[in-house]
């Protein structure tokens, strides 16, 4: 056992009293329940994420013979390019184009908000035209993937800060 699994065990019994099973016990509690655990751990299913968890949890406290609620949602950070003063490239007229940063005209990079056109998005990016802020960039909430680069910001209103894709 790893030294963060002892310190974390530890710490728990601290508060509470808990009981280890091996890897066979799980097996054997899942086995009575008729539940499969898939080897694939890049798929987004509760049976390769969750199926064990829920198996233990349900030894303890019983009345189930099969899981509720599958769903499972999950969280990816968003990432931004940070520090980086401008591209290495000037554009016409020798203007080096700032890049990166966590501001697009005034609202957080991340933010969620709502488009007029698109709906509920997370801001990207803005782009520069004559070194002055011209428009923003707007991503889906669901595949992080950009949706347009032409939004105004008089047609998004500000909902709330955030730093993660979701995905359910």
């Amino acid at each position: 056992m790893g030294a963060g699994k002892t310190w974390f065990y530890d710490e728990l019994r601290k508060i509470a009293h808990i009981d280890l099973l091996g890897g066979f016990e799980t097996f054997g509690l899942r086995n009575q329940l008729g539940l499969k655990k898939t080897s694939n751990k890049m798929s987004l299913l509760f049976s390769a994420h969750a199926v064990d968890s829920w198996v233990l949890a349900n030894s303890v406290v019983g009345g189930h013979v099969k899981p509720d609620n599958i769903s499972m949602v999950y969280l990816k950070p968003l990432k931004f390019y940070r520090r980086q003063l401008h591209f290495l490239n000037p554009i016409k007229g020798g203007i080096r184009i700032k890049q990166g940063g966590t501001m697009s005209m005034g609202l957080k990079r991340g933010s969620l908000v709502v488009h007029k056109k698109y709906k509920l998005c997370f801001v990207g990016g803005n782009s520069v035209i004559n070194g002055k802020n011209h428009r923003i960039s707007l991503r889906s909430v669901v595949t992080g993937k950009r949706v347009t680069q032409q939004a105004v910001l008089a047609d998004i209103k500000f909902l709330a800060y955030n730093t993660f894709l979701t995905n359910f």
